[in-house]
């Protein structure tokens, strides 16, 4: 008997979480980055590309920036892989702008990585005042509603940029951003290149009821320009043209609301966006231009564009601004004069009122 009430009251083994959420970095830290954990006396940049972290107790790391594509195949991996195991004791990371970052514990180590990467081909830069890696979206590869390959819109313009990512010779570092539909997962940036579908989806209405939850579709909307109708006896969908902002929202529940397009699927250049920082506010991007052709493989037309804006701010720039400091100080309209882009009505709003016509209310009016 009292072997059967122990029986009963012996605690379980807890079951143990398969997911347990983002895992601790410092197991795949550098040693000597663990035992200088928030402990470094200064940070400096021997040259672009490469950061020098020295910490108070008198150990030093150097990280070795190189340039990337955002989707590799196993292949590149191996080889960035094989690199860092020669020469970075095999601790690598990736940014945030997907780019590769070696750390090295023994300076001598450093040209010899450096040599390996180059010739591998990937740029070492990045850093300090330079044009960074584009930070992009996922595009045809993954996501359900682009408009455009964002990935090769980033590689025909670093093609076109690859010097500047390996100098540090602009005012202030150059954030740049593709995004493939105006939901902009790409980010605030310097600089944003964003497609813009200009036309209403058209919708497919004998394959709606058999395709779509449509209350799911009517949820999506943002501006509540969709409700549900009957088309040809058929349960379906409409479109309130006035309301629509041509954001692409219904297309990945409702694929039969198709809105790409090749003529009225265009691409538009955003500048002026940033994040904020313990000396400044954030800022949010103005487009300056709209309309430009969705043409790959090499989109040349807003490759020219970007060389624009990106030169003038160059060339007009004082030190440290940012592009969005620089804007503020010359003003729109010197803007547009120095960069030679037409401006039309449909380009930025600064009017104090313009809050009236952005689209920040949850609620829906009918």
């Amino acid at each position: 008997m009292d072997q059967a009430v122990a029986t009963k009251v012996a605690p379980a083994t807890p079951r143990r979480a398969k997911e347990t959420g983002v895992p601790d970095n410092k197991q795949f830290m550098h040693p000597t980055l663990l035992r200088n954990y928030g402990n470094w006396k200064y940070h400096d940049r021997p040259r672009p590309g490469v950061l020098h972290h020295v910490s108070h107790s008198g150990e030093e790391v150097w990280s070795v920036r190189a340039g990337t594509q955002r989707q590799m195949d196993v292949y590149t991996i191996r080889k960035l892989c094989d690199i860092a195991d020669k020469y970075a004791e095999g601790h690598v990371r990736f940014t945030i702008r997907s780019n590769i970052e070696f750390m090295v514990a023994d300076q001598k180590k450093v040209a010899p990585l450096i040599a390996a990467l180059e010739s591998a081909g990937f740029p070492v830069g990045g850093t300090g005042n330079s044009v960074t890696m584009i930070a992009h979206t996922q595009g045809f590869l993954h996501c359900d509603i682009p408009g455009t390959d964002a990935s090769g819109v980033v590689k025909a313009l670093m093609d076109e940029l690859y010097d500047e990512f390996k100098r540090e010779e602009m005012p202030n570092r150059v954030h740049m951003s593709t995004s493939c539909c105006e939901i902009n997962c790409g980010g605030q940036a310097d600089i944003a290149i964003i497609m813009q579908h200009t036309k209403p989806p058209k919708i497919n209405h004998d394959l709606v009821a058999n395709v779509c939850e449509r209350p799911a579709v009517v949820a999506r909307c943002p501006v509540a320009a969709i409700r549900p109708a009957l088309v040809n006896g058929k349960p379906s969908l409409e479109v309130d043209e006035k309301k629509c902002v041509c954001c692409g929202a219904c297309y990945p529940p409702c694929p039969p609301m198709q809105i790409n397009d090749p003529e009225h699927s265009k691409l538009a250049i955003w500048v002026g966006g940033k994040n904020s920082n313990a000396r400044d506010k954030p800022t949010f991007m103005k487009m300056v231009a709209s309309g430009l052709p969705n043409n790959p493989p090499r989109w040349p037309e807003v490759g020219e564009v970007v060389r624009k804006i990106l030169y003038t701010y160059k060339e007009d720039a004082r030190p440290w601004e940012r592009m969005a400091d620089w804007i503020d100080r010359i003003g729109w309209p010197r803007f547009f004069e120095k960069t030679g882009l037409p401006f039309t009505k449909y380009l930025i709003d600064d009017w104090r009122g313009s809050r009236s016509s952005l689209n920040a209310s949850a609620h829906i009016r009918f």
